[in-house]
């Protein structure tokens, strides 16, 4: 597999938009990436263990194609036995219930950082994007299209630039919209994050780039309802990473002309002081931490943000951390408490249905308390947002923590979320999971294949169920 990782590196280096002549490498499993970031405290390291789909600020990292019946996806992946990333994109066949082998889009080249994962979409014409994340003005991202339609056989590189965490959205009839983060100057501290956002009807001519924020630091999470693209982020209290806080709010309706807060009532950009019209929460000033997760929007278009607050930023039961809905009903912002979690980046995401909203999220003590992530549990509101109750516990009596609970766009059963597990106190393998709508089935990427396709393997079942058995 190695010689091909080469060849195809070779290829993609000779020039940004030469065509490859030999398909893309493949891995022979889905194996997820594990990290530490090395911070320790007396209940562990800050975050760490099975990072594949990593981190809440690379969105989306799935999508659903109704147009193939298929379900695109992008993680952090591996080599056997070692801490090696390797940006993966793959397709669940909801007509065969199978997978292929994962594709190795690019290899990371020794950095083990899933701060380098993608993100993953689809254009109007079928093909699929994979934005790869850089990090600071050391390693450049890269964006990636496939050659051909709904395929993930072959990729061209299209463009290398200074972009971290990537969110990219593509808008019918009017093109990209991707948001991200740049550095602010070469040589300056990872904590003067700046957000900003650029523009292109078709993925190779692009604006640009257009600062959104920057005020001692930001952490962001996007996404798109209609012709309308909101932002919501946090700040870092005197530029110290550590002390993540408030919760701003932005959008725009017309491809980024304007900007408004949630109300209409414009703003001016950038954005560069603490005190600004965007502001929704003053969590600074109540002593609170808050870690973003997941930005959508209920049946009227008004958006809803699912975050973390915490009171401490290690690891332990010192945080009293909560997993929280704050909501736009029209006139103000109401906010309710899901559930109690363990750590900062217990991450997980928001689905609206209908009558009832979801949030699958890792809310239970799992194998490694005190680490990041746990069991996975479903959350239920059947009346918008106010109060939830816990449906079911997803993953039981597991062996390593499971983390980072993905959205695909139009998320499709039975892959209604994807996620991967991780000892977060040791080096681990990293599985990589899915599961349905109901929490009622959870399926086992192959970690190991001798074929071209395989079978996910049905770990948990409630109720009988094939896997490519419809909605």
């Amino acid at each position: 597999m190695k010689k091909y990782i080469l060849l195809w590196l070779i290829i993609g280096n000779c020039a940004l938009n030469a065509t490859p002549t030999i398909p893309a490498p493949t891995a022979d499993g889905y194996r997820g990436i594990w990290f530490t970031l090395g911070q320790f405290s007396k209940y562990g390291d800050k975050y760490s263990g099975g990072l594949g789909t990593y981190c809440a600020n690379h969105e989306p990292m799935a999508v659903y194609a109704p147009q193939v019946d298929k379900t695109f996806f992008t993680y952090g992946g591996t080599i056997s036995g070692q801490r090696h990333l390797l940006i993966m994109v793959s397709c669940f066949d909801h007509k065969t219930g199978t997978v292929p082998r994962p594709v190795i889009v690019y290899d990371k080249q020794g950095v083990d950082d899933p701060h380098d994962n993608a993100c993953i979409n689809i254009d109007d014409q079928g093909y699929i994007w994979i934005f790869v994340s850089g990090r600071n003005v050391t390693r450049h991202g890269f964006k990636f299209r496939s050659q051909k339609p709904f395929s993930i056989a072959a990729f061209d590189r299209v463009e290398d630039k200074e972009m971290t965490y990537p969110q990219a959205w593509f808008l019918p009839g009017q093109g990209w919209f991707h948001l991200f983060t740049k550095y602010a100057g070469a040589g300056k501290p990872f904590f003067n994050r700046e957000l900003y956002w650029q523009n292109s009807p078709d993925g190779r001519n692009w604006t640009a780039d257009r600062k959104l924020a920057g005020f001692g630091g930001h952490y962001q999470v996007s996404g798109v309802c209609g012709t309308k693209v909101a932002s919501f982020f946090n700040f870092h209290p005197n530029g110290d990473v550590d002390k993540r806080s408030n919760l701003y709010y932005v959008q725009t309706e017309d491809f980024g002309k304007t900007w408004t807060t949630v109300d209409g009532q414009p703003i001016q950009l950038p954005l560069l002081k603490i005190n600004n019209p965007a502001l929704v929460f003053d969590f600074q000033a109540q002593g609170k931490l808050m870690y973003t997760c997941d930005l959508n929007f209920d049946r009227a278009g008004r958006p809803l943000v699912l975050y973390v607050t915490s009171h401490n930023y290690q690891p332990g039961p010192e945080g009293n951390r909560e997993l929280c809905l704050s909501r736009w009903d029209g006139k103000v912002w109401q906010t309710s408490v899901i559930s109690k979690v363990g750590h900062n980046y217990d991450m997980g995401s928001l689905y609206v249905e209908d009558d009832e909203w979801k949030v699958i999220a890792p809310t239970q003590t799992g194998p490694q308390p005190w680490g990041a992530g746990g069991e996975m549990c479903l959350w239920i509101s059947t009346n918008q947002g106010q109060t939830w109750t816990m449906k079911k516990q997803i993953t039981q009596d597991s062996s390593r923590n499971h983390n980072y609970a993905r959205r695909p766009v139009n998320a499709h059963n039975p892959f209604f979320t994807v996620w991967a597990d991780g000892d977060p106190m040791k080096f681990s393998e990293s599985h990589l999971y899915f599961g349905d709508a109901n929490g009622e089935h959870v399926w086992l990427l192959p970690y190991e294949m001798t074929n071209s396709t395989a079978k996910p393997v049905l770990i948990r079942s409630s109720i009988p169920l094939s896997l490519n058995q419809k909605d």
